[in-house]
């Protein structure tokens, strides 16, 4: 008995309810799936499916047998995929979305780097704050800064983002420094809408998550035209470490209350759960995710030093 070609009857079987189904959908003859089943009950010593002349339906041994065959010729496929794919170039397209600010920065040399090292692959690149739907908007994989929530997708986290409140020391000179997050009330602040609750910035005050109400004269969609706007002496910011960094680094704008600052939110590469990821999405994600652990690690050592 060929047992690789009984399990491919016996699901078919299972999976249409039909012993005439089955033989169409793997391309075999009616009598040959039936003496395939046959051979692998015997074989088993188990009665796997029960027949009527209306329908097929499974035993309890054989929804058992089903559900673990399922998964052993899952594995099968996915273990000569990767063998094909560990031969083949990877080639074809993918969808991308990631934020403004973020991508801007960091993601379009990313890609820049991942096109050189793999020309066969094109990139839709789509710059969006939204949280995009990947199966209603069709994109293959998403760079998301959050707390994620519990889902159906797959999510590989790249690096760590801070929030971080600072201000030009121009600003500071004129206005004063905000010693306690109470004092940003009588300070004018930047407000970034794209933060979950932008008049309301968030610290970690003794132990405790506590959020202060801010306002002021500007609120932009953009952490980076924030910043410009900081930098220019307009107020205070609440920002992504990686929007304010350019400006920290140059002296234009000067970090304040760190000691209040919350943890670090993650940025993720997330995709829909795919039994057989195509290659040129598992290479992108595997690029991504190495690129940002070497550009984490450079930046502590720098740091360090």
């Amino acid at each position: 008995m060929d047992r690789l070609q009984a399990m491919l009857a016996f699901r078919a079987v299972a999976d249409s309810g039909s012993y005439s189904a089955a033989a169409r959908q793997i391309g075999r003859s009616k009598a040959l799936v039936s003496r395939l089943v046959a051979d692998l009950e015997s074989h088993l010593g188990a009665r796997l499916l029960n027949r009527t002349t209306r329908r097929v339906s499974l035993t309890d041994v054989g929804r058992t047998y089903h559900a673990r065959c399922v998964q052993l010729l899952a594995d099968l496929d996915e273990l000569e995929s990767s063998a094909r794919d560990a031969q083949a170039t990877p080639r074809g397209n993918l969808r991308l979305a990631g934020p403004h600010t973020f991508g801007e920065l960091f993601l379009i040399p990313a890609l820049h780097a991942f096109g050189t090292q793999y020309p066969a692959i094109g990139i839709d690149f789509t710059l969006t704050d939204r949280f995009v739907d990947l199966v209603e908007d069709r994109f293959d994989v998403a760079i998301r800064i959050a707390d994620l929530p519990d889902s159906t997708l797959v999510a590989r986290r790249l690096a760590d983002m801070r929030l971080v409140v600072c201000a030009a020391p121009e600003y500071l000179a004129r206005h004063g420094e905000p010693r306690q997050p109470a004092d940003l009330a009588r300070h004018t602040c930047i407000v970034d809408t794209n933060l979950r609750q932008p008049g309301l910035w968030p610290f970690d005050i003794a132990g405790r998550r506590t959020s202060v109400r801010v306002s002021g004269r500007y609120a932009v969609n953009s952490a980076r035209a924030a910043c410009d706007l900081a930098a220019a002496g307009d107020g205070i910011v609440l920002a992504p470490d990686f929007a304010a960094g350019a400006y920290l680094a140059a002296g234009k704008l000067r970090l304040l209350l760190d000691e209040f600052a919350i943890a670090p939110r993650g940025i993720w590469a997330v995709y829909p759960h795919r039994r057989h990821l195509a290659q040129r999405l598992r290479v992108l994600i595997d690029f991504l995710v190495a690129r940002f652990a070497l550009q984490q690690r450079a930046s502590s050592a720098s740091n360090d030093g």
